[in-house]
């Protein structure tokens, strides 16, 4: 199980990362938004690839879940951290970290 200091620890220790308020949610951005923390701490959403999120959502889908709008078929997945453990949060953040990172094509 992760919390919402997990999250907060591990985004931040990705260079170039800033927190700012986004709507009802915390926002991490490096370059652009990649991931956003619910305010109650109990889901993350993160910005992976429409691949990756059917790769996590197939693999572990009492984890992850598209978010269910037109964010979600762009690949925007909801994290449920009290069914994450910190070494997969930790990696799911560095994926989309990376995408927050690169420059728009």
């Amino acid at each position: 199980m992760a919390t919402a200091a997990d999250v907060r620890k591990l985004a931040m220790s990705l260079e170039g990362t800033t927190e700012h308020p986004h709507f009802e949610r915390t926002a991490f951005k490096v370059r652009r938004i990649y991931a956003t923390l619910a305010a109650d701490g109990k889901s993350l959403n993160l910005n992976l690839t429409p691949e990756e999120q059917e790769f996590k959502t197939m693999l572990a889908p009492e984890v992850f879940t598209p978010i269910p709008n037109k964010w979600g078929t762009s690949g925007w997945t909801t994290v449920d951290l009290r069914a994450i453990g910190k070494a997969e949060l930790k990696a799911a953040l560095e994926m989309a970290w990376e995408h927050g990172r690169a420059k728009k094509a």
